[in-house]
């Protein structure tokens, strides 16, 4: 009887919020595992050792954040265990392909997997941060999985011109950037619709960030990588300052 009232009069909006800032939490806890293991695969490749172990961490401390999550029973068991088979694998498989003991099959599908997902996620991510005031659809997320998939089969297929495949190439590693460059705007979005929600926010860590996405910059810009300085000069003035400006506003 309990439950039914809750679920009913002026009850239902307090839990529908509070069960769609779970749903929120978790798929952003998801998203930022994915551009980790995205960057990850990036610096790995580019045998940037500081900045791969930098997203490895970056990895696990999502994943203990998720395993509570599962713990607590607010995340369905079997994503949990999809979740963790992906992350186990990309460890591993970016462990082996920065000692040059991979197949070059084995790391081409786990590129062409890590491609499609950021490309099939990040557009919904950037839909899904305007709702209620914009539909609530997967259409954004579908139609890019499509045109993701699509893209990587015309270029396993030679289908595309040599610069097509080294765009196709390039696409995982600046969709995890686009993702991790979307979170500040998602954060500043939801301080200016709910201003109480900067009480939850900590200045050392957005200090801490701040900070970090700043020292990376100089090593960006000495090996000329104009994603990486992107990315890290975005974190600096939005993810960081931005939000920090927030706190004191």
């Amino acid at each position: 009887m309990y439950f039914l009232n809750l679920c009913n009069g002026p009850n239902e909006d307090v839990v529908s919020r509070k069960l769609r800032k779970g749903v929120l939490y978790m798929q952003g806890m998801l998203t930022g595992l994915l551009g980790n293991l995205s960057l990850l695969s990036y610096f790995a490749k580019k045998k940037e050792k500081e900045a791969a172990m930098v997203q490895t961490l970056g990895v696990l401390s999502t994943y203990v954040v998720i395993s509570q999550l599962a713990m607590a029973e607010a995340m369905p068991l079997p994503h949990f265990m999809a979740t963790s088979v992906v992350v186990g694998s990309g460890l591993i498989l970016n462990l082996l392909n920065y000692y040059n003991i991979l197949n070059r099959r084995i790391w081409q599908i786990w590129e062409d997997f890590i491609t499609v997902g950021g490309l099939s996620v990040l557009p919904q991510i950037m839909w899904s941060t305007f709702v209620p005031y914009i539909p609530n659809s997967i259409l954004p997320g579908a139609i890019a999985f499509i045109l993701a998939v699509a893209a990587v089969t015309m270029a396993h297929t030679g289908k595309l011109s040599e610069k097509g495949v080294k765009f196709v190439g390039a696409i995982s590693g600046w969709t995890a950037t686009l993702l991790f460059m979307w979170m500040p705007v998602s954060q500043m979005w939801t301080n200016f619709l709910n201003p109480d929600n900067i009480k939850g926010l900590s200045a050392i860590s957005m200090l801490l960030a701040m900070t970090g996405n700043g020292l990376m910059i100089p090593r960006a810009l000495f090996i000329r990588d104009f994603m990486w300085f992107t990315g890290s000069t975005w974190g600096t003035v939005s993810y960081g300052y931005a939000n920090i400006v927030c706190l004191y506003m």
